[in-house]
């Protein structure tokens, strides 16, 4: 029986030309393959999965493959059961192969081995994105499919060459690029709409950039920076074996909550799932409560990378080993600490150890050089517990080396003047008295970049006491495994006494199970990740930067962004800029078409930005929207909202600049700086000149008019 009962077409009455079995009945008979092989493949994954979700846990490497393999199943699973025959995006036809190749968000073959569907992040998907009538890339012809709820609504036609045009004359329908255009100016929702299917040439070439170095995606409003750069993600993981979950994996910061959630089905429906999303507030815990700096000089300040770098020195200062050398009192006997010995063992920490995970490696330095210096044989557990209760001891080693936490070393540096003034001898005595505040932990978004290098260069403070805690949870279960094996020995009266084998040391080793110690639970936004993408990037500080430098070692990063909507302003280039915090090998990509934006819109956006950033990078619009700019009174604003609503049965709307206005389910209410990121129908601009004066004020009023994709209503008060 054939899978496929319908067409997968389903054209309007005005479409009637395209629905020519001349044009299509190629095109059905491979979607019958495709619902054919789905339909296999589907149970066949599901059987798999099943078997792997029933086979035994395993430790260590076998459990992580066999957790691997579930999750890279159920992904597998999902996005095929979720898109079904619109997984296709399209096809092209070669010139030196006259049968059409069908591109797909997955790769997808027959139970003979014919490719059905490839992923369109393989080599041979390529010209499908990135094909032009300047450079066809040895095609005649692409066709793009649009879908609407599982079947094809609209497909358009596009021919390279003269000879194409003769050889698919009778397979193709011309419309250009009408259809395309008409795509990009239909309905929005609360979420980012699917668009691989219409990424253009200039997109594809930057998505299928190499990832070594620090790839700077510049351009406009509408230029499809942040589809360039999810896309990209999925691309890397799936081409670049460096980029894979056991090697780091990937991270996208964005610059607030909504953007996250506008984005959220776009990687998940290109089939990668285990891509890390936040914001900078989310990699640190106090971002969740953080304040905006209300001063602006202190801003300023923190802003730098030079604070950051200070929690360096300030760490530092405890951790001096004691100048003068003591005498330890043990069971057996007194044995003499000196100055030196204190300096080697607080030199046995490899660079890099963080502060307090250190601790334990000193500590355990210090057993060993005091066990080599007793005499005759002690028994090396026992001397241990005995150094813990030598109060002299443990206390001169808490003062030198103490256990730490973030919070503290960096509220110490708001509250104490002179330990300011040793971790940052450049500031002034102005500056370090700015700094300085009554709670020094009532923090700010400021603080966070300082606050996670704290964090970063100590480690969890917990360390040491879970790390006991181990201890103790192994020493009580190889007592008990102890008492237990006794007790099977005594009771063997087998000929061979089989049971006396539980005795020996490997046996005794391997019963060890380190899983069901104690342990702590893992942040997943600590890193490091092997690459890292960075949305709205011309707003973060040099401070902010560090923090997202401290989780990439390799400096593989995508920067997305436009210095023309930085809000306090972007004078260097880009290479200035990322240079400056610690980046290099850094290339600069520009889009400078915008696919989103109407003409009428761009016409009214582009004066309030070039008024005071005259080279500002504004694009291009490839649309009209048939309908003006209007303005009026804010008292026309729920009449605007009702009308629009009435006509319009699908869609998302906006109120930027008007916290008096209660969001709905198709009206949003935002401030231009949360309305960064994102994309509506309607936008309605409520009183813009209040956003403020210079820079900040024209990049929010620039941003904010750029999110419409249809219409803009600019209201006023009288």
């Amino acid at each position: 029986m054939n899978p496929l009962a319908t067409s997968a077409f389903d054209l309007h009455d005005h479409l009637a030309p395209k629905a020519d079995p001349a044009l299509i009945a190629g095109d059905e008979r491979h979607f019958a393959a495709i619902a054919e092989s789905l339909e296999q493949t589907i149970a066949e994954l599901s059987d798999r999965l099943a078997a792997a979700r029933k086979a035994p846990g395993g430790t260590g490497q076998e459990a992580m493959d066999r957790d691997l393999e579930i999750h890279r199943l159920t992904a597998r699973l999902r996005t095929l059961r979720r898109f079904g025959l619109d997984l296709c995006l399209g096809h092209i036809v070669r010139a030196d192969d006259p049968e059409p190749m069908y591109i797909g968000r997955l790769g997808l073959t027959d139970r003979s081995g014919r490719r059905l569907l490839h992923d369109w992040r393989s080599p041979a998907a390529e010209p499908f994105f990135g094909a032009t009538h300047a450079n066809p890339m040895g095609l005649t012809s692409r066709r793009r499919y649009r879908w609407t709820r599982g079947r094809i609504g609209d497909y358009w036609d596009e021919v390279f060459t003269p000879d194409g045009l003769a050889n698919d004359a009778a397979r193709v329908a011309f419309d250009d690029q009408s259809a395309f255009i008409a795509s990009l100016g239909s309905s929005r929702s609360d979420r980012m709409r699917d668009v691989l299917g219409t990424i253009a040439a200039d997109q594809d070439a930057i998505i299928r950039a190499g990832s070594r170095g620090a790839l700077v995606v510049d351009g406009g409003p509408g230029t499809g920076k942040t589809v360039v750069a999810l896309h990209r993600s999925a691309y890397l993981l799936y081409s670049d074996p460096r980029l894979g979950r056991r090697r780091g994996g990937v991270l996208v910061v964005g610059p607030h909550q909504p953007y996250l959630a506008y984005v959220a089905d776009v990687l998940p429906s290109l089939g990668e799932e285990g891509v890390r999303t936040c914001t900078l507030l989310d990699l640190v815990a106090e971002g969740a409560t953080a304040a905006v700096e209300t001063d602006p000089e202190v801003a300023r300040l923190k802003s730098s990378a030079g604070l950051v770098k200070a929690i360096e020195k300030a760490v530092r200062f405890y951790e001096e080993p004691p100048a003068e050398g003591m005498t330890v009192t043990t069971h057996w006997d007194d044995v003499r600490l000196t100055a030196e010995d204190w300096a080697e063992a607080f030199d046995a920490p490899d660079p890099g150890t963080p502060h307090n995970e250190a601790r334990d490696l000193i500590w355990d330095e210090l057993v060993t050089m005091l066990l080599d210096r007793q005499d005759g044989d002690v028994p090396a557990e026992l001397f241990a517990k005995s150094l813990l209760q030598n109060r002299q001891l443990v206390t001169t080693f808490n003062r030198a080396w103490p256990v730490l936490d973030a919070a503290d070393v960096v509220g110490d540096l708001w509250s104490v003047l002179a330990y300011l003034r040793l971790c940052a001898p450049w500031l002034s005595a102005d500056e370090v008295r700015a700094l300085q505040r009554r709670d020094a932990q009532a923090w700010t978004v400021s603080d966070l970049p300082l606050l996670d290098a704290a964090r970063q260069r100590l480690g969890d403070p917990e360390t040491s006491r879970r790390r006991r805690r181990q201890e103790a949870a192994r020493a009580a279960e190889r007592q008990e495994r102890a008492r237990v094996v006794g007790h099977l020995i005594e009771t063997d009266d087998s000929e061979m006494q089989l049971m006396s084998m539980l005795r020996g040391e490997d046996l005794t080793t391997a019963l060890d199970d380190a899983d069901a110690l104690p342990a702590a639970d893992p942040d997943q936004l600590a890193g490091p990740f092997a690459h890292i993408v960075v949305d709205e990037a011309q707003e973060l500080t040099d401070a902010e930067w560090q923090m997202l430098l401290a989780r990439c070692p390799s400096r593989s990063f995508t920067i997305v962004g436009d210095r023309a909507q930085a809000r306090h302003g972007f004078t260097e280039s880009w290479e200035q800029r990322l240079e400056r915090i610690g980046l290099n090998r850094i290339t600069v990509a520009s889009l400078s078409i915008n696919y989103r934006t109407p003409e009428e819109v761009m016409a009214e956006a582009e004066p309030v930005i070039r008024a005071a950033l005259p080279d500002a990078n504004v694009p291009v619009s490839i649309r009209r929207g048939g309908v003006t700019v209007h303005h009026g009174s804010v008292s026309e604003r729920d009449a605007v909202l009702d009308a629009w609503l009435a006509e319009h049965a699908e869609g998302i709307a906006c109120v930027i600049g008007d916290p008096t206005f209660r969001a709905t389910s198709r009206v949003r209410s935002l401030t231009p700086e949360l309305a960064k990121g994102l994309e509506f129908d309607l936008v309605v601009l409520v009183d813009p000149r209040t956003f403020g004066e210079g820079i900040e004020g024209a990049v929010d009023r620039y941003v904010a008019m750029t999110r419409a994709t249809q219409r803009l209503v600019i209201l006023t008060s009288s």
